[in-house]
């Protein structure tokens, strides 16, 4: 007789459980009463298997207001090293001396993560890439709602029937179409308050005379 074993999964350690107990508290109906956590992810390419995360930056949001003081960054130390990439985010091996291992990076971001709703630009990839290293640490997907800049922007082309709602934006046609500088693009942390910024106009564009509910924003294909 063949008997086939479930496969469990080491005891969870406490910051996971810590971050998993958030997720009892039911987020805010409104908009400007939710937390946003904006994101944005530097890596060593675009394989998920294959490449790493080099930096983590992310901005809070609360009450249509960029918590700038309260910003996270960490640089992960490199264990794999893609020259090609540097032309792009500018982080050369072994560059910042203060980095973390994927551990200690993915458990600082639960932390200042919690339950609120990550938002990021082609979210897809940067959530992409936090799962993978979880998946790496033997742990669950993250559990928060995402927003795509990207979709939501390209909502508000839709509806003024300026755009082919297929087209996919990036970051650079964002900012240049919504007046936002440029300034310190492709690092982590720049990339994430050009975001936040491209957040709150992009939401006062689809709520301009209206308080809009969280609900909604996920609706928006």
């Amino acid at each position: 007789m063949i008997r086939f074993f479930k496969k469990h999964r080491p005891e969870d350690p406490d910051f996971w459980k810590a971050y998993e107990a958030k997720f009892s508290e039911k987020l805010p109906e409104f908009i400007d009463e939710n937390e946003f956590i904006i994101l944005d992810t530097e890596t060593t390419g675009f394989d998920y298997d294959k490449d790493r995360i080099l930096c983590i930056g992310a901005v809070k949001l609360k009450s249509n207001t960029i918590e700038v003081a309260n910003a996270f960054e960490i640089y992960l130390h490199q264990e794999q090293f893609n020259p090609e990439t540097v032309k792009i985010h500018g982080i050369v091996k072994n560059d910042p001396e203060n980095t973390a291992t994927e551990a200690e990076a993915i458990q600082q971001f639960l932390d200042y993560i919690g339950n609120a709703v990550l938002v990021a630009h082609h979210a897809n990839f940067d959530i992409g890439m936090v799962n993978h290293a979880l998946k790496r640490l033997q742990l669950p997907k993250l559990k928060n709602k995402v927003l795509d800049t990207m979709t939501l922007y390209r909502a508000t082309r839709i509806n003024s029937n300026l755009i082919d709602r297929n087209k996919h934006y990036s970051l650079d046609e964002l900012a240049e179409n919504l007046n936002i500088s440029l300034k310190d693009r492709h690092t982590a942390s720049g990339d994430a308050m050009i975001t936040a910024i491209a957040f709150l106009k992009t939401i006062s564009r689809l709520y301009k005379n209206e308080r809009g509910k969280l609900k909604d924003l996920f609706k928006i294909k």
